[in-house]
């Protein structure tokens, strides 16, 4: 019999062993947010070589039989296939993919898995390789938030460290993209989850961290902006070219904005139509071809077009053209749902707008530095599309590394945001899921009933406990009298462990004298006080309990039943409806 409840103990400690690793170590969470930023990391390479090597066909192909006749056709077929893979095998792989992870963040039921991972991935790699000018930037957020949430669906956790290990995955993502580490963190902080707990901000920063290095190891994020223009000799910033600065962020603020609402209005034309994704995509991808086939050479090469661009190789009438083709060009690819960002096309329009702007100063001053310009207007659109002026100027400055920038972009980055938001309110992300009736105020309201909500505040304190040094027929005398199915056993004031009325059925052939510390369960599972209401459920429906005690420190301070929670859940609806 002593061997019987030897082996009974040994198995309650391992499953509370297991427990206790899953979901309550803040090491297992820093762990799974390392693996999240390797395999980001992985993602964007993927992604890298795969749009590299279709891109470089479609070069070989336009040289030997003509950008007339490839890139339409190119962007027909391959754009009918992305979409077509879209459609039957993960339809939610549709798009930027920022939108979705945001949806999840808030709570609202959009599948990330990975086989979402795999379909972007794919998708991605055969629009990008047609020529499409979007970006491959935001795919891999999407891409890192889906791993993420197939890497919590394998170790299953509460939901609010699910929500913050997709966070992680977003950061990594972008991360992986770009290696901008700290970028990736604040993206989270300011736009995603708008959540600083300590946390989700250990987790985001080791995913960023892990898939930053990671990729620079396995060279997965390139920029396709050279040297000289990250790498400026001399950044001087001047009282003197305030004004212009001032004018950059003006330009930029109310271009970003209108640009957010033509892409909303072109979304909400494309949908009119009763097309399949597929066609939408496919001829997208056609229209899209013959306009960049009619258009000068250097518009066929992307990376090709960002070089010549931001290095002084163009015109400025032709780096005009390059502004006013892409901002019309993202609107055409983008309103299709084509799987693919806007953070490039955001960068390429800022670097542009900047260009002019300096050479305009340039002109009236014969001073200034056009490439400078150029830097500070990708921060400066960037702010004006996604509303994130802090990731925006931490992102640029993470890739130039020169501090004398940071002034110049503080300057054109607040003046940027503060006129977008006079023109249109909300960043592109927030404008788009509000079409779809996801909005802040229902993450809200979903915050103040399962976020908010702490154990201390359901919790009865009141708690019936059994000592441990009573013996089972004084716990079977309690159990008679009581309407109570379990009680926590503590010693000296300290919850020791816990027994039910399951426990006893198994325990029917051993001595009524037999002490409760001999076969109560002595690792009981526990919340702690300050844990939320969508953990507490999260326990109670994994392991299918009625009840679990509630702790501070080694101390019972009461216990949480599913009545407790139909109650105050009760509770919060009546307050709400009077």
């Amino acid at each position: 019999m002593q061997s019987y409840l030897n082996s009974q103990h040994f198995y309650k400690w391992i499953k509370s062993r297991k427990f206790n690793i899953d979901n309550n170590n803040n090491n297992y969470a820093l762990i799974e947010a390392c693996i999240i930023g390797i395999l980001s990391a992985i993602a964007a390479l993927l992604l890298k070589q795969g749009v590299g090597y279709l891109g470089s066909w479609r070069i070989i192909l336009v040289n030997n039989f003509g950008a007339i006749w490839i890139l339409p056709c190119g962007g027909l077929a391959l754009g009918y296939l992305s979409g077509w893979l879209i459609e039957k095998v993960s339809p939610t792989a549709a798009g930027g993919g920022i939108a979705q992870v945001k949806a999840t963040l808030y709570r609202y039921p959009i599948p990330l898995s990975l086989k979402v991972a795999i379909v972007k991935l794919i998708g991605t790699i055969l629009v990008l390789g047609s020529g499409s000018i979007l970006g491959r930037r935001a795919p891999t957020v999407h891409i890192g938030a889906a791993l993420a949430a197939q890497l919590n669906s394998w170790f299953p956790t509460s939901p609010e460290r699910r929500r913050q290990m997709i966070a992680a995955g977003a950061a990594a993502g972008l991360a992986a993209g770009f290696t901008t580490p700290i970028a990736g963190v604040l993206f989270v902080v300011e736009e995603l989850m708008q959540d600083v707990s300590g946390l989700t901000l250990e987790t985001s920063i080791v995913a960023s961290f892990t898939g930053a290095v990671v990729s620079l190891l396995l060279q997965s994020s390139t920029l396709n902006f050279p040297s000289p223009l990250l790498k400026l000799p001399n950044i001087n910033f001047s009282v003197s070219e305030i004004p212009f600065y001032l004018l950059l962020g003006i330009l930029a603020g109310v271009l970003g904005a209108l640009f957010n609402k033509g892409l909303l209005f072109s979304l909400k034309i494309q949908h009119n139509f009763n097309l399949s994704l597929s066609a939408r995509i496919g001829l997208s991808g056609m229209l899209s071809g013959i306009i960049i086939a009619v258009l000068p050479p250097f518009f066929q090469d992307n990376a090709g077009l960002r070089i010549v661009l931001v290095t002084g190789g163009l015109s400025g009438e032709k780096i005009l053209l390059v502004f006013i083709a892409h901002f019309f060009l993202t609107m055409l690819a983008y309103s299709a749902n084509t799987p693919g960002g806007l953070f490039s096309p955001a960068l390429v329009l800022g670097s542009a707008l900047g260009y002019l702007v300096g050479d305009f100063e340039a002109f009236l001053t014969g001073t200034g530095s056009e490439s400078t310009y150029a830097l500070v207007g990708m921060g400066a659109f960037f702010t004006a599309v996604v509303r994130v002026p802090i990731t925006a100027i931490v992102f640029v400055f993470e890739l130039n590394t020169d501090f004398n920038i940071v002034l110049p972009l503080m300057v054109t980055c607040a003046t940027s945001y503060i006129i977008a938001e006079n023109v249109s309110r909300g960043s592109l992300y927030n404008n788009m899921l509000e079409a779809l009736g996801i909005n802040n105020t229902e993450k809200l309201i979903s915050q103040n009933l399962s976020h908010e909500l702490t154990a201390s505040q359901i919790m009865q304190p009141k708690v019936e406990v059994l000592s441990s040094y009573l013996t089972l027929d004084d716990v079977l005398k309690k159990m008679m009298i009581s309407t109570h199915r379990g009680f926590p056993v503590v010693s000296d004031g300290k919850l020791v462990g816990i027994i039910t009325q399951i426990d006893l059925r198994k325990l029917s052939h051993i001595p009524l004298s037999t002490p409760l510390s001999d076969f109560m369960n002595p690792n009981p599972l526990t919340i702690k006080a300050d844990a939320s209401l969508s953990d507490i459920l999260h326990v109670l429906n994994h392991h299918q309990f009625s009840r679990v005690p509630v702790i501070e420190g080694n101390k019972i301070v009461g216990i949480i039943t599913r009545t407790d929670i139909i109650n105050i859940k009760a509770n919060k609806v009546e307050k709400n409806f009077f």
